[in-house]
C-alpha cells in the first residue's frame, strides 16, 4: 500500500480567533483560581475539610504548575471563613524558672493580658513606694518598734537592778553589749586594783561578777529574741501591708479571667512573688551611693513579670494560612534563645520564640518538601509533632551535647493543624516507599496536571487566565490574535496538539518578555508579532550549542547525506534537551551484516556509550528479524550497527526502528534514500511505536536540509500515534504546502522501508513465500545464499578441521 504525505492542514492546528469572543484581554473577567486543575483542587478540598488524624496533603507536580497559587488561593479563601485560633502566651513559673508555663486564651486576649499585666507591675512600682513612705506606714511601723524598745528597755532595767545587788556597776553599750566591773565602798575597782585584791576577798568578788554574768547572758538573749520577734513583726506587717494592696489591684485581673484557671494560679503565685520580693519595687538604685556603672547591676529586674506574648491574633481575624520559606528545625517548632551576661550564656522564658507550626496552629501549613528534606533535622521533627500533636520546643545543641549551658523547657503547646507539602512526583514517591511514617501521616495526594483538553471551552479559559497574569503583573493587554498565539505555543508546551500546557511558570515568563517588546516597539497592545519577538528572543538566548551543531553539519565536520541513496546508511532523527532549551537533531546510523551466527552488535552497547533503554530497543529489533526471516531455519547473519560520530551517551529507544530500516536496507542491498530522515521505535511484531520530540526532531532535519539546499525535496518518517502532537513552525507547514518537505506517518516497518526504498516490503503468502523483487523477498534471498554458504563450507572441510 502507498503512504501517502500527510496533509499540511495535519501539522498544524491553528487556535480559532471567532472562538474567544474578545478584541483585548481588558474585556474579560479575571479568574479567581488556576484552570485545568479541578481533580486536584477535589482533593485539596477533601483534605482540609476532613478532620481525622493523619489526614495531610502532599500536592505534587512540576515545578510552575501553579500548585503554590492554586493551594494557596484556596486555603486562604477557606480559611476566611473559619474562626480565629486561640492565643498562646508563656509565663514565669516562680516555683521552677526552668519550666515555663504556657497559657491558653482566646483569640484577641492575650495581648490585653499582657497589657493589663504591664500596667499592674507599674502601677505597684508607683505605689508600694508611696505606701512604705506614707506617714501611716511609717507611724505604725514606728509604734511596732516603740513596743520593742520600750520591753527591752525594762529588761536592762531590771538587769541594772540585779548589778546593784550584786555589787557591780554596769555599762550598756548597745542592745548587744553589756559591760561591768566590781564595785567596793561605791567605788568601781579599776583593772589594777582588781588585781591587787588577794585572797579570800578576791575569791567572793570573782564569784558576784560570775553570777551577774550569767543574768546579763541570759537578759541579753531574751533582748535579741525580742529583735528577732520584733522583725518578724514588721516583716509581717510588711507583707500584710504589701499583700492588702496587691490583693486590691488584683481582683479585677481575677474576676475578668475567672473562666481561666491556669491565669488565677499565675496571678496567686505572682502575688506571692511581689510579696516576697516587695523590696524590688521600694529600691532606689539612683539614690544609693553606687558608681553610675554600677547600678545596672544593683538594679531590679522585672522580667519575670513580663508575659511572652507567644501566638496573638487580632480578634475576628480567620485561621492563619502560613507559607514556611525556610523550614528549619528552630523554623519550624521554634526556638529558645540566649544572650551573654558576664561570659555566661542566659536564658528565661521571654527568650522562646515561636515557630511556624505555632503561627499555623489552628490554621494551614504550606512547606516544600525539597527545602524541607534538605534541612538537617526537619523533617523528623515535623513527623514527631504531628504524630504526639504537642510541639514541644527544644533546643538541638543541648539536645546533642553542644552546649553545656542551663536551658529550659517550656511546656508544650497542643497542635491542631493541616500541614500542605508541595513538591515534585519523585519524593513523594520515595518517601511513600521508603519513610513508613509518610504514608500515616499524609494520606491525602494532590496531583497536578501538566495539560489540559483543548478545545473552544478550555481555550476561552485559557484566555482569561492570560488575562489575569497580565493585569497581576501590570503588564499590557493583549489582542485576541496574540491569545491565539499564546495558546498554540502552550499546546506546542504541551507536545500534543489536542491539548494545552498548564505550565504557569513558562506562561507567565512568556506574557512578561513579550510585554517587553510590546513597549519596546512602543505599542500599547501586545500583538502577535510581539508574541513571536519574545519566542525569538528566548530561542536564540539559548540555541548557541544548537547553532554550533549544525555549523558542523554544514561544514562536513558531521557526516550527514541528505541526498542521494546510500545501502545499510540512514539518518536518525535524535532530541536533544538542554537547560530548557529543546532542539532536533540528524544523525547518521549505519548497518553492516554478513554472514554469522545470528547475533546484532551494538556497538555502542559495547563500548558503553549507550543506557539499557536503547540496548533493549536492539534486542527488540533482534527478536523481530530472527521471528520474521528465521522461524524456522537457522540465522546465519551477524550485524553490526553504530551511531557515526557519537562521542557521548545514547538513550532511548526513538532510533531503534531507523536501526531496523538500515539492518534491513543492508540485507536487501537496496539503497535508502538519504533526503528521508526516520524517527520511532519499534516492538517484536515490526509495529512502530511513539516517541517524544518529535516536533523538534522534525524541524531539526528540515533546518539542515534548507540550509544546504533550499529547492531540494526533503522528508522524515514518523510514527502514526505522533500526528496529533504535531504543532510544526510556519516554515515546515509552508514547505508541506509546497510539497517541498513531505511527513510520512507510518504504522508498521513495511510501510517505512517502502517509503526510503522505493520498493514494496511484501507480504508473504500461505507458504511463507515472499516476492521475489520485494525487499522481504531479496532479504530472504539473502539469508538463504548465507545457510547454503555456510553448509558448503561445512561440506568442504576435512575430518581434521571438523573435529
Amino acid at each position: 500500500m502507498v503512504i501517502e504525505p500527510l496533509h499540511f492542514s495535519t501539522l498544524y492546528l491553528p487556535c480559532d480567533v471567532d472562538a474567544l469572543h474578545f478584541t483585548t484581554t481588558e474585556e474579560l473577567e479575571p479568574l479567581s483560581q488556576i484552570i485545568g486543575q479541578e481533580s486536584a483542587q477535589a482533593a485539596v478540598d477533601f483534605d482540609t475539610t476532613i478532620r481525622q488524624e493523619g489526614y495531610n496533603l502532599y500536592a505534587m507536580g512540576p515545578s510552575g504548575s501553579g500548585k503554590h497559587s492554586v493551594i494557596t488561593t484556596f486555603l486562604e479563601e477557606k480559611a476566611s471563613n473559619e474562626a480565629a485560633p486561640d492565643d498562646w502566651c508563656y509565663v514565669n513559673n516562680f516555683k521552677d524558672h526552668r519550666t515555663p508555663i504556657a497559657i491558653r486564651l482566646p483569640s484577641g486576649q492575650a495581648s490585653r493580658f499582657k497589657e493589663e499585666i504591664s500596667e499592674f507591675i507599674e502601677l505597684l512600682k508607683t505605689i508600694l513606694p508611696s505606701l512604705f513612705e506614707s506617714n501611716e506606714y511609717r507611724n505604725a511601723r514606728e509604734a511596732i518598734n516603740q513596743k520593742y524598745v520600750e520591753m527591752q528597755s525594762a529588761i536592762f532595767l531590771r538587769l541594772q537592778q540585779e548589778a546593784e545587788h550584786y555589787g557591780v556597776s554596769m555599762n550598756t553599750g548597745s542592745a548587744s553589749r553589756v559591760t561591768f566591773v566590781p564595785v567596793i565602798d561605791g567605788k568601781p575597782l579599776t583593772a589594777e586594783e582588781f588585781k591587787a585584791i588577794k585572797g579570800e576577798e578576791k575569791e567572793k568578788i570573782t564569784a558576784r561578777l560570775n553570777a551577774f554574768e550569767t543574768i546579763v547572758k541570759d537578759a541579753l538573749r531574751e533582748v535579741s529574741q525580742l529583735s528577732k520577734t520584733m522583725q518578724r513583726e514588721l516583716m509581717a506587717f510588711e507583707r500584710k501591708t504589701t499583700a492588702d494592696t496587691v490583693e486590691t489591684l488584683l481582683e479585677e485581673l481575677r474576676e475578668s479571667y475567672k473562666e481561666v484557671p491556669k491565669i488565677l494560679a499565675y496571678l496567686d503565685a505572682l502575688e506571692q512573688d511581689v510579696i516576697k520580693n516587695v523590696q524590688d519595687f521600694i529600691i532606689k538604685p539612683d539614690e544609693m551611693e553606687i558608681p553610675p556603672f554600677m547600678r545596672e547591676y544593683y538594679t531590679p529586674s522585672f522580667r519575670r513579670y513580663q508575659i511572652n506574648l507567644f501566638i496573638a491574633h487580632e480578634k475576628h481575624k480567620a485561621a492563619p494560612v502560613i507559607y514556611e520559606d525556610n523550614p528549619t528545625h528552630q523554623n519550624l517548632i521554634g526556638t529558645i534563645e540566649h544572650v551573654s551576661q558576664m561570659g555566661t550564656l542566659v536564658t528565661d522564658f521571654s527568650m522562646i520564640k515561636s515557630g511556624a507550626l505555632h503561627k499555623a496552629n489552628g490554621g494551614y501549613l504550606i512547606l516544600d518538601a525539597r527545602k524541607l528534606l534538605i534541612q538537617p533535622f526537619a523533617w523528623e521533627a515535623l513527623k514527631r509533632v504531628l504524630r504526639s500533636k504537642e510541639v514541644r520546643i527544644e533546643s538541638l545543641a543541648q539536645q546533642y551535647s553542644l552546649i553545656s549551658t542551663t536551658t529550659l523547657e517550656p511546656e508544650p503547646i497542643p497542635l491542631d493543624v493541616k500541614v500542605i507539602l508541595i513538591g515534585e512526583r519523585i519524593f513523594y514517591y520515595l518517601l511513600y516507599h521508603y519513610d513508613p511514617d509518610f504514608k500515616e501521616l499524609f494520606k491525602v495526594s494532590a496531583d497536578f496536571e501538566e495539560d489540559m483538553p483543548r478545545n473552544d471551552e478550555n481555550s476561552r479559559l485559557y484566555a482569561q487566565m492570560i488575562g489575569t497574569i497580565a493585569s497581576k503583573n501590570t503588564l499590557l493587554p493583549l489582542n485576541v490574535e496574540a491569545v491565539a498565539r499564546v495558546i498554540e505555543h502552550a499546546s506546542r508546551e504541551a507536545q500534543n496538539a489536542s491539548k494545552i500546557s498548564t505550565h504557569l511558570g513558562t506562561l507567565s515568563d512568556l506574557l512578561k518578555e513579550t510585554d517587553y517588546w510590546t513597549r519596546k516597539a512602543q505599542r500599547s497592545i501586545t500583538t502577535k508579532a510581539d508574541i513571536e519577538a519574545a519566542l525569538q528572543a528566548q530561542k536564540a538566548r539559548m540555541d548557541r550549542i544548537q547553532n554550533r551543531l549544525y555549523e558542523q553539519i554544514a561544514e562536513g565536520t558531521i557526516l550527514i547525506n541528505t541526498e542521494g541513496n546510500a545501502v545499510g546508511v540512514i539518518n536518525a532523527l535524535t532530541y536533544i534537551s538542554m537547560g530548557g532549551h529543546r532542539f532536533g537533531l540528524p544523525s547518521r546510523v549505519t548497518a553492516r551484516t554478513r554472514l554469522g551466527k545470528g547475533e546484532i552488535i551494538d556497538i555502542e552497547r559495547k563500548v558503553e556509550l549507550s543506557g539499557p533503554i536503547h540496548a533493549k530497543g536492539v534486542m527488540i529489533l533482534s527478536a523481530y528479524l530472527g521471528s520474521t526471516y528465521a522461524k524456522e531455519a537457522p540465522f546465519n547473519l551477524s550485524a553490526s550497527l553504530v551511531f557515526e560520530q557519537s562521542y557521548a551517551m545514547i538513550e532511548g529507544d526513538s532510533a531503534s526502528s531507523t536501526e531496523l530500516y538500515a539492518i534491513l536496507s543492508s540485507l536487501s542491498e537496496l539503497p535508502i534514500a538519504q533526503n528521508i530522515a526516520v524517527t520511532g521505535s519499534v516492538n517484536q511484531f515490526g509495529e512502530i511505536q511513539p516517541i517524544g520530540g518529535v516536533n523538534e526532531k522534525i524541524e531539526g532535519f528540515y533546518d539542515i536540509c534548507i540550509h544546504r539546499n533550499p529547492q531540494g525535496e526533503y522528508g522524515v518518517i514518523i510514527p502514526h500515534a505522533n500526528v496529533k502532537h504535531l504543532m510544526l513552525k510556519p516554515e515546515v507547514v509552508e514547505a508541506a504546502k509546497n510539497g517541498k518537505f513531505k511527513i510520512y506517518a507510518v504504522r508498521h516497518i513495511h510501510e517505512g522501508i517502502a517509503i526510503l526504498t522505493g520498493v514494496e516490503a511484501g507480504g508473504a503468502d500461505e507458504k511463507g513465500i515472499y516476492p521475489e523483487h520485494s525487499v522481504n523477498g531479496r532479504i530472504m534471498a539473502r539469508l538463504q545464499n548465507f545457510t547454503k554458504t555456510l553448509q558448503q563450507y561445512h561440506k568442504n572441510l576435512t575430518a581434521e578441521e571438523k573435529e
